[in-house]
């Protein structure tokens, strides 16, 4: 893995990479940007975090797909907050690759294992037991940060 690039601005309300992972772990919905042959496309999407990589399960028949086929780079902003002291963030720079077969059909695969049921718990199964629905249509994107930054504006308040 490439070494991430620093955080540069707001240093003093940056998350911690403890803070960072707790963020991703309760946010449900990010925001995809990828490079489409007509500019920028960007969509929401769900997400999975393993404190290295950031995970996309996304349909392969999508543009998301195809800008990414053609230029694996993205951007990834996952936020939240309503007023201006609550505001909190993460935003990843880094390249998508496939990982297991496209699309994906829920045969075993021991480098998803762990994240499949990660993503069922958070999404998909309220048992804990993980269980992930494979429906023919979606595959795995596993996105390798060059960059992550990330604000937590209620820290503006100990500044």
């Amino acid at each position: 893995m490439t070494e991430l690039k620093a955080q540069k601005r707001g240093r003093k309300i940056a998350m911690t990479d403890e803070e960072r992972d707790a963020f991703l772990a309760e946010e449900r919905t990010c925001r995809v940007a990828t490079i489409g042959a007509d500019g920028p496309h960007a969509t929401p999407l769900w997400f999975a975090w393993d404190g290295m990589h950031f995970w996309l399960y996304s349909i392969v028949k999508s543009q998301r797909w195809t800008d990414l086929m053609r230029d694996p780079r993205i951007g990834i902003t996952v936020d939240s907050g309503v007023e201006y002291l609550e505001l909190r963030g993460v935003e990843i720079t880094g390249t998508a690759e496939v990982v297991g077969t496209a699309p994906r059909t829920g045969e075993p695969n021991d480098e998803l294992a762990a994240i499949e049921k990660q993503f069922g718990n958070k999404y998909m199964d309220s048992s804990g037991e993980g269980n992930m629905f494979h429906d023919g249509r979606h595959a795995w994107l596993r996105v390798t940060p060059s960059k992550i930054a990330s604000w937590d504006f209620r820290k503006l308040a100990d500044l």
